[in-house]
C-alpha cells in the first residue's frame, strides 16, 4: 500500500472546508449522483485523493462493495485518504459513500444504462452494439446532468437575458457549434444574441457590453483560454457573466456569475469534449425555453413572424421540387 501524502488534520480541514464552500457556491448536495459529483471534482483533486476518485469512477461496482482498506489498497492510498475523499464528497464517513454508489449504480442496471458503459469499443465491433454503447453512454450523461443542474442558477440565468439589451456567447471548437445553435434559437424570439468563436472579434464586442448584458460562455473543460479572455472581458464591463461547463472548479466557473455545470459519459472515439454536447444542448435548450415563458408575449409574436418569414420561401422550393 502506497500512499505519499500525510494525513494531518490540518490537511484534511482545508480539503473538506474547500469541497464544503464551492459545492455551496454551485448548489451541490450530498443529495446529487454520487458519481456524477466525483468526476466534475476530479480535477480539483492531485494525488492520492485524485487516486481514490478515479479508482470510483472506473469501477463503481466493486466500490461499493470493497471494505475501505480493500479500496485504500487498489488505489494505492490509505484508509484516511479514502476518509478525506469522503468528506470532501460531502459524506460523514465511508460507509455513507459505499451506499450511496450502490444506490446509484442499482437504478442505473435497473434502468439499463450501465450496459457497456465503460467499455471500450472496438474496430470491429458491429453497429448494434455501438449504438447500445452510445445510447447507454447519452443516457447516463443525461441524468447526471440533470442531477448536477441547479435549477436556481437556470431561473437566474433565464430572468438575466430576458431583460438583457445584448447577449454575447463565446465559445471555441465544438463550443462554438453548441453557441451557434442557442445563439438561432434566441434571435428567433426575438432575443439580441450574438455567438463569437474569433477572440479578437469576441473579445472586441465584450467591451462594448454594459451592465445588464449578459456573457455565456461555453466550455466543457472551463480551461479554454480564448473563451476565459471573453467572458472575463465581458465581466469587467458589468455584464452578467454565466459558464455552461463540466468542472465547478474550472477557470469559467471561478469568474463566472452563473455556473451551469454538464456532466459527459466519454467512450473510444468520443472523448468527454464530444460527448458533453448533448447534455450541453439539453441545458442551453431548458435555458431557452425559459427565456421564452419569460418573455412569453414578446417570443411568441416574434417566432410567428420568424417563421411566417421563411414559410414563404418553404413553399417556394416545395413548388420547385
Amino acid at each position: 500500500m502506497v500512499d505519499h501524502e500525510v494525513d494531518t488534520p490540518a490537511g484534511t480541514a482545508v480539503v473538506d472546508a474547500e469541497a464544503v464552500d464551492r459545492r455551496a457556491a454551485i448548489g451541490l448536495s450530498p443529495a446529487d449522483s454520487v458519481l456524477a459529483r466525483v468526476r466534475a471534482g476530479l480535477p480539483g483533486f492531485t494525488g492520492a485523493l485524485r487516486r481514490v476518485a478515479e479508482q470510483v469512477l472506473n469501477d463503481p461496482d466493486s466500490a461499493a462493495r470493497a471494505t475501505i482498506v480493500e479500496l485504500a489498497e487498489r488505489s494505492r492510498t490509505s484508509p484516511a485518504t479514502v476518509t478525506r475523499f469522503c468528506r470532501a464528497m460531502g459524506f460523514d464517513g465511508y460507509a455513507d459513500l459505499r451506499l450511496g454508489i450502490a444506490a446509484e449504480t442499482g437504478r442505473a442496471r435497473s434502468a439499463g444504462w450501465t450496459v457497456d458503459i465503460g467499455r471500450e469499443i472496438q474496430p470491429g465491433d458491429p453497429l448494434e452494439r455501438v449504438l447500445g454503447q452510445i445510447m447507454a453512454a447519452d443516457t447516463r450523461a443525461m441524468h447526471d446532468t440533470a442531477t448536477l443542474l441547479d435549477l436556481d442558477e437556470v431561473e437566474r440565468a433565464a430572468v438575466a437575458i430576458a431583460g438583457a439589451a445584448r447577449v454575447n456567447i463565446f465559445g471555441a471548437s465544438g463550443s462554438a457549434l453548441v453557441g451557434e445553435e442557442m445563439q438561432f434559437s434566441l434571435h428567433r424570439i426575438g432575443v439580441a444574441a450574438w455567438a463569437w468563436n474569433d477572440v479578437h472579434e469576441g473579445l472586441a464586442s465584450a467591451a462594448l457590453l454594459r451592465p445588464g448584458d449578459v456573457a455565456l460562455g461555453i466550455s466543457h473543460t472551463g480551461q479554454t483560454r480564448e473563451t476565459i479572455e471573453m467572458l472575463a472581458e465581458a465581466g469587467s464591463r458589468g455584464a452578467t457573466t454565466v459558464a455552461l461547463t463540466g468542472f465547478p472548479r474550472s477557470p469559467l466557473a471561478e469568474l463566472a456569475d452563473i455556473v451551469l455545470l454538464t456532466a459527459s459519459q466519454a467512450t473510444t472515439f468520443r472523448p468527454d469534449a464530444l460527448s458533453a454536447r448533448h447534455p450541453q444542448l439539453v441545458v442551453l435548450d431548458l435555458l431557452y425555453i425559459a427565456v421564452a415563458q419569460r418573455t412569453h408575449d414578446r417570443a411568441h409574436a416574434a417566432f410567428r413572424r420568424t417563421a411566417q418569414a421563411v414559410d414563404g420561401h418553404k413553399a417556394a422550393k416545395g413548388a420547385t421540387a
